[in-house]
């Protein structure tokens, strides 16, 4: 597991995988990532949770990274989207 990366999958989800969802498997899941940063527990879509994690591999830069480190932070202390 990385600092940054997509969302781990959980069992329900993976039961749901079809051809176009393994792209979101291509990186390391991640502590923090895009579906943390955009919403967390008011993301409920199992397509929007896929579409957030392939375009962060897609999008991918050290910058990226740095830029969604920075934005956890604001949510954690915000705590914007949790249940």
């Amino acid at each position: 597991m990385s600092c940054v990366g997509t969302q781990p999958p959980t069992i329900d989800e993976w039961e749901k995988y079809e051809y176009l969802h393994w792209e979101r498997l291509a990186t390391k899941p991640g502590i923090t990532g895009m579906w943390q940063v955009s919403g967390r527990s008011k993301i409920t879509d199992f397509e929007e949770v896929v579409r957030l994690d392939t375009e962060y591999i897609t999008n991918w830069t050290p910058g990226l990274d740095l830029k969604i480190l920075l934005k956890t932070i604001g949510v954690l202390l915000s705590r914007r989207g949790a249940m």
